[in-house]
């Protein structure tokens, strides 16, 4: 990479996986407040299949796509101590999400469209943007990190208030944010139920410390997590789904249990609006995060040496075929795209 120029996945037009093309762009220069950063590694997630194929609102062409990076701090802009430079850093997707802890505000934005995103060799973010990669981890798994892991944590801790010793149920396991959600939840101290069309992905999550999974394409799987609690109901679901999942997860709750939506990739949801107050439920939603709850989610992957669970790392020219991968849901954790060695 010059001081000039860099390689960078561009999508040009919304419509598949040819759309992706490698490129030789200009190289961003960071602006006051700013630091550029060597990219080495970035990571896939479901949002950026959904703007390649054109289902996700406001998108604006050609972008370079991607929320997750990490790499080193390569040069500051004006009001940006020099100290950070040569630092190896994880980047928080989430821009301008604004002082109310409740919810972002109006000038929010993700990483990666409408801004230039990670799939590529540098990038320029606001220096509030980067913290320092846990020394634990190396750039494929910080990269793995930052989108799944602020989701995951917010859904899970700030908005579904999970403690020691509650039971939680996650459906859909598999994917960045539930897989996220689960290593979280079981390091907390907490029983975890999963749900899965797959059963391989059923088995790795057991491996992470899942205590039992079913698989939704099971009528009943409902009556088999019921069995498996001999009669006792979870206290939180956390659930980026939505579809028929959220019916039967509200009949697994318990009176005053929370359920959180964090996404719908199912499809919508239709619910008995009788379960819901009769059993006083709590339905909460939840989007990314905001600083605070990156550097908490950060924090707790420090203290407790977590490590994001890595699907596949996949060189950066091959994007498409990593979107591929995504796109028939065959990954197990999250896919990343090698950068720099």
């Amino acid at each position: 990479m010059s001081s000039e120029t860099m390689q960078a996945v561009i999508l040009e037009k919304s419509e598949g996986g040819s759309s992706l093309v490698l490129r030789t762009v200009p190289c961003k220069q960071p602006g006051a407040g700013e630091v550029q950063v060597r990219l080495h590694a970035a990571a896939l997630n479901r949002r950026d299949v959904w703007i390649r194929l054109g289902r996700y609102a406001g998108i604006k062409l050609p972008t370079i796509l991607g929320s997750d990076g990490a790499g080193v701090v390569r040069a500051v802009g004006t009001g940006v101590s020099s100290d950070w430079v040569g630092k190896a850093v994880v980047i928080n997707p989430s821009l301008n999400f604004g002082g109310n802890q409740d919810a972002q505000g109006d000038d929010y934005r993700i990483l990666g469209m409408p801004d230039d995103g990670t799939y590529a060799e540098s990038i320029v973010v606001p220096v509030g943007n980067v913290v320092e990669k846990p020394a634990h981890l190396d750039f494929a798994q910080a990269a793995a990190l930052p989108l799944a892991g602020l989701t995951a944590y917010r859904a899970l801790c700030v908005r579904g208030q999970l403690r020691p010793g509650q039971t939680v149920l996650i459906p859909g396991i598999g994917s960045g944010v539930s897989t996220m959600a689960l290593m979280f939840a079981v390091h907390l101290g907490a029983r975890v139920i999963v749900t899965s069309g797959s059963l391989d992905k059923l088995e790795e999550a057991k491996k992470l410390g899942a205590s039992f999974g079913v698989s939704y394409r099971d009528a009943d799987w409902d009556e088999q997590v019921s069995r498996f609690l001999g009669g006792a109901l979870v206290d939180v679901v956390v659930d980026g789904a939505g579809a028929d999942a959220w019916s039967k997860s509200l009949n697994l709750l318990r009176p005053g249990g929370r359920i959180v939506s964090y996404g719908a990739t199912a499809g919508l949801a239709q619910i008995d609006l009788r379960k819901v107050f009769w059993k006083q439920l709590n339905i909460l939603g939840s989007t990314m995060g905001s600083e605070r709850d990156f550097a908490e989610m950060i924090a707790l992957i420090r203290s407790g040496k977590l490590r994001p669970a890595v699907d596949q790392v996949i060189p950066l020219a091959e994007a498409a075929r990593a979107h591929e991968r995504m796109e028939h849901s065959q990954h197990m954790g999250k896919i990343v795209l090698r950068i720099h060695d």
